[in-house]
Order: C-alpha cells, then sequence, then structure tokens
C-alpha cells in the first residue's frame, strides 16, 4: 500500500511540507509507504486543452506531468497539498492538476485528500478547488475531523498549530482505514462499480 503525496508549493521544505509530512508520518505509522513530490516549485505550462492527450493519456507538453500521472496510477491514494494564493490554490499546482486530471486514463475509486496551508485565511476556498478535481473522477474524498487545513507562515509555525497536526494525523490514520477495507472488499470479491460512458449536456437546446 503507498500513497503519493503532491507538494503544490514552490518552497520544497516549507509549510505545505511540514503539513503533508504529519500526515505522511500517520500513513506510515499505519502501514502505508509514501512518498511526498514537488511539484509547485516546477516549472509547467498551463493546459491549452488541445486534447492531443484523449487517446495518449498522456500530455503532449511533458513537463514532469507524465512521470506524476504514472506515480498516482500506481499508488493506492492522493493527497495534494497547496499554499493558499489570494484565497485559491498555487498557481503551478493548477496548471499542474488541470493537466494530470485531463490527461489521466483513470483515477477512479482511488481514495484522495486535498490539503490547504495558509498564514490566515483563503483555506476553505483552496480545499474546494482542490476537491473538484477528484469528486468528478469517482475518486472518494477523504476527511478528517476537521477541514484539512494548517497556518502558518514557515515549517516552525505550522508545526506548532497544535489542532492543524492533529488534523493532519487524523487525515492520515482514515487514509490507511480506507485504502485497507477497499483492498479487503476486493479480497472478499466486492466489485467495484463499472465506470459509465460519462453523458454531456448543454443548457441549451
Amino acid at each position: 500500500m503507498k500513497v503519493l503525496l503532491l507538494n503544490g508549493s514552490p518552497h520544497e521544505n516549507g509549510t505545505t511540507y511540514s503539513a503533508l509530512s504529519e500526515v505522511a508520518k500517520s500513513l506510515n505509522e499505519n502501514g502505508v509507504e509514501t512518498e511526498i513530490v514537488c511539484v509547485g516549485n516546477r516549472d509547467t505550462a498551463a493546459c491549452t486543452v488541445c486534447c492531443a492527450c484523449t487517446n495518449t493519456h498522456k500530455c503532449i507538453k511533458d513537463d514532469f506531468v507524465n512521470e506524476v500521472i504514472e506515480k498516482i496510477e500506481q499508488s493506492d491514494g492522493l493527497i495534494v497539498g497547496s499554499p493558499v494564493y489570494y484565497a485559491g490554490l498555487n498557481g503551478t499546482l493548477k496548471s499542474f492538476l488541470d493537466k494530470v486530471f485531463f490527461a489521466k486514463k483513470s483515477f477512479a475509486f482511488k481514495p484522495a485528500a486535498a490539503v490547504a496551508v495558509a498564514r490566515r485565511a483563503g483555506t476553505t476556498a483552496t480545499l474546494d478547488i482542490i476537491n473538484k478535481y477528484f469528486m468528478i473522477s469517482n475518486m472518494p474524498v477523504v476527511t478528517s475531523q476537521y477541514w484539512n487545513m494548517v497556518f502558518g507562515s514557515n515549517g516552525e509555525q505550522a508545526e506548532s498549530d497544535v489542532e492543524g497536526m492533529q488534523t493532519m494525523r487524523i487525515l492520515g490514520e482514515n487514509m490507511a482505514y480506507m485504502i485497507k477495507c477497499i483492498n479487503a472488499g476486493k479480497e472478499l470479491g466486492v466489485k467495484q462499480p463499472e465506470e459509465q460512458v460519462h453523458i454531456k449536456t448543454n443548457f441549451y437546446k
């Protein structure tokens, strides 16, 4: 069992990393391997909806995106963490996720969670944006006992957010539990729902 954690901050060892590290530690203690990959400091161009990935399931620009898609496919769960920029996620992470989720073949039924880190505000809006990638992809969203957020202007402050760090630890426990339940279901022969062809409609005739 393995969970991939994406660090959307340009600061590889900053506040977002501190939050994700706490989740990773909790996952490890519950028997789940982890890998934290920093994507917020990578140069990535915005998705142009060229649709070249429709059949190949690979981004034509291949700026580390395809490597991450493969890592997600090989993982049992996904956690995406981001600092808050103007009440939203980091722009580089946004472009990165757009391309990952356009190009993916399927992440269906892979548990996922969003983590937001801020000095003060904008965390709930950031969580909402990230969660939408999961919710449109048949991915169960993992929760904690509070919204998945940590406060602080640097790693040291983030680690001092006692409630936030507890929220991260419980998120790790809940993610591990869900992955184990899914695996146990498979062993018992419980079949996952079949993915259906997406019926798309417009608001006009």
